[in-house]
């Protein structure tokens, strides 16, 4: 199942269960605006070449739009619109004072040049500079975009507008990035599995965790989770995967992925086949990579008692009903990766009051907000009797359906 259909899945089952309004529940779904811009640049070889750029905005009832720009040979109209509803949700949940977005250009970022990406991101941001802005619409990295990519939006968006900071979030901390911002999401899937594992009276040592993708967020909740005292037996990358039961040496694992772009050959661990990471024995389970790993051909073969979803949508809906007969708690996605939205807000409020932070105050209101975010989770739950997933899915739509009737919707 696709990301677009599990996402209206679940937001029609959230909207069944809190008795929502028909037509209240359609105007929900359908998304505010949808931009497509053609984008046309002269390539170093001094030929030209056009791409497709797109930005969904889902939903401003709670707030300006948030959601992340990414640059990849697959990136379609669904894809994108699945995520900005995914990202008016889990703005939510967190209870940050946001909507949803998302963006994205089709192409291949590694074909391109860094002065070919310069130019395509120039044109990109000509082309929707008065559709974003501090208090309307805020882009963020994503696949394929960094800070340096937030730069230039940053830079071109000020050419019309004056210098705006608060514009885009991930940004370089010499241009008012937030510190803290580049291992937010990671501490946030630890924050989130810290909250989890104290509901079962159990902390993070002592546990054993398998952890897939060692990109970005994978690596952080690692060196976090190993920090915290918890055991990384198995982690996975797009080169291979390792596993050592006494548990790996991260930092040195980090410094040999950074050396040979990627833990292949890693010799703090033995090789195994990585698609057999998932079902490893383990008691958490962190799924950081790609969506849609947990399916219905391996679910029953998973033996955790814990899923932390630090992907976008990492377990499709039929994995789900044969995990949660199993007896495994799944940390639904919309919860457990809201980290990375949380700094980018906090970065978002620094910018407007030009007054920066230290990092431990970022990590410390990151701990309050996830753990917060958690607890009105739980409450959910037990409103509706439903699981993790159903709880933060209620309790996201719950809190846009009141925002929107708020401001005058008329039914």
């Amino acid at each position: 199942m696709n990301a677009l259909a599990a996402t209206s899945r679940n937001f029609k089952q959230a909207a069944k269960l809190l008795g929502l309004d028909s037509k209240l529940e359609k105007s929900l779904l359908i998304p505010f605006r949808e931009i497509k811009v053609e984008c046309t640049i002269p390539k170093d070889d001094g030929t030209l070449a056009s791409y497709v750029g797109f930005r969904v905005q889902h939903d401003n009832a709670r707030g300006p739009m948030k959601g992340g720009i990414r640059y990849h040979h697959e990136v379609d109209p669904d894809e994108v619109n699945a995520l900005a509803q995914l990202m008016t949700w889990k703005t939510a949940v967190a209870n940050i004072p946001y909507g949803g977005a998302k963006g994205g250009i089709g192409c291949s970022p590694g074909d391109l040049s860094i002065s070919e990406l310069e130019r395509l991101t120039r044109v990109f941001t000509q082309k929707i500079h008065d559709l974003i802005g501090i208090h309307t619409d805020v882009p963020a990295p994503d696949m394929g975009t960094n800070s340096q990519t937030m730069a230039w939006i940053l830079d071109e968006y000020s050419k019309f507008h004056g210098y705006s900071p608060a514009v885009v979030t991930g940004k370089p901390v010499d241009l008012g990035g937030s510190l803290g911002r580049d291992a937010a999401t990671g501490r946030g899937v630890l924050f989130a599995t810290e909250a989890l594992l104290a509901e079962h009276g159990k902390g993070i040592a002592g546990q054993r965790f398998v952890i897939q993708g060692f990109g970005n967020v994978g690596s952080w909740a690692a060196q976090l989770i190993s920090e915290a005292g918890g055991k990384v037996i198995a982690i996975s990358d797009v080169t291979g995967a390792i596993k050592n039961v006494n548990g790996l040496d991260i930092a040195k694992l980090v410094k040999h992925s950074a050396e040979n772009k990627g833990i292949k050959g890693f010799n703090g661990g033995d090789a195994i086949d990585p698609n057999s990471l998932l079902t490893e024995e383990c008691d958490v389970l962190i799924p950081a990579a790609l969506g849609g790993v947990i399916n219905k051909d391996n679910a029953n073969d998973i033996k955790a008692k814990y899923i932390i979803e630090a992907a976008n949508h990492p377990t499709d809906p039929e994995a789900d009903e044969i995990l949660s007969k199993k007896g495994v708690l799944i940390l639904p996605d919309i919860l457990a990766n809201s980290g990375g939205v949380t700094v980018s807000y906090f970065e978002w409020v620094q910018n407007i009051q030009g007054f920066m932070w230290d990092e431990e105050k970022v990590n410390a209101e990151l701990r309050t907000y996830m753990t917060r975010a958690f607890g009105d989770v739980k409450k959910m739950c037990q409103s509706h009797n439903c699981d993790l997933r159903m709880g933060a899915f209620t309790l996201g739509v719950n809190r846009v359906a009141r925002a929107t009737v708020l401001r005058g919707w008329e039914a």
